[in-house]
């Protein structure tokens, strides 16, 4: 799969805020939490860590990377609820990972993800991806249990995107 990638804009900011996923996966709508909406909305816009991505001109995901101590990136991402659930996921999360090769040769990788999407942490897993341990959190007016995961070997990365 080919893939775009573009410091986010305005604009798509207010089209990923609109995605509505169904089922157990509106744990993920952006309306859900308040909190995550506001910091969303304020901070992506003109930050070099917030990307669109796009395939043949359609808005697909977006991926964020923070940098910490040692170059460790900690990523963030979301796809469409349109491509989710079809096989992509895969490619996606390399072409994420290609691109914050290209921009901060980092050390290693970090993410959290909701500890009930067992599709998404088989995705990561099989992209290198290891748990490192489970915590609470508190988002959306509870508290959720959070699978936090480390990639450190790249050799899953493939250069081609």
């Amino acid at each position: 799969m080919v893939y775009q990638f573009k410091l986010i804009s305005h604009e798509a900011v207010e089209r990923i805020i609109s995605w509505n996923y169904d089922g157990v996966y509106s744990f993920y709508n952006m309306d859900e939490d308040l909190e995550d909406l506001k910091e969303f909305r304020e901070d992506a816009v003109s930050n070099e860590n917030y990307w669109s991505v796009y395939q043949r001109d359609h808005l697909i995901g977006f991926f964020s990377f923070h940098e910490h101590e040692d170059n460790h990136i900690e990523i963030g991402l979301g796809m469409c609820p349109d491509n989710v659930g079809k096989g992509e996921g895969f490619s996606f999360l390399e072409a994420g990972l290609q691109k914050a090769v290209e921009l901060y040769h980092p050390t290693s990788f970090g993410m959290a993800v909701a500890e009930f999407n067992k599709r998404a942490i088989k995705v990561y897993q099989r992209a290198g991806f290891q748990i490192t341990h489970l915590f609470m959190q508190q988002t959306n007016g509870g508290e959720f249990q959070f699978v936090e995961m480390k990639k450190i070997s790249f050799k899953t990365i493939i250069a081609k995107y």
